[in-house]
């Protein structure tokens, strides 16, 4: 009789952990390629509207980042 190995809580936790941070790469990817192209904003009809939606982005950023660095309302 073969007995087989169960896989540990850590292994699936490891997996886990590697395909959500390579979903964040490929988000990161993203974003870079769209800031580059300045969120694809044509620079000659910037509005408040597009100052205002990003802005909102960066607040959102801004809350992942304090987040991950112990920042902001996340600071010790």
């Amino acid at each position: 009789m073969t007995t087989r190995r169960k896989t540990s809580c850590n292994d699936e936790a490891l997996c886990a952990f590697i395909a959500a941070k390579a979903e964040i790469d490929t988000m990161l990817e993203r974003l870079t390629a769209l800031s580059a192209d300045h969120f694809e904003f044509d620079p000659e009809a910037i509005n408040w509207g597009a100052v205002g939606s990003l802005n909102s982005v960066a607040a959102d950023l801004r809350k992942i980042t304090d987040f991950l660095f112990g920042e902001g309302e996340h600071a010790a």
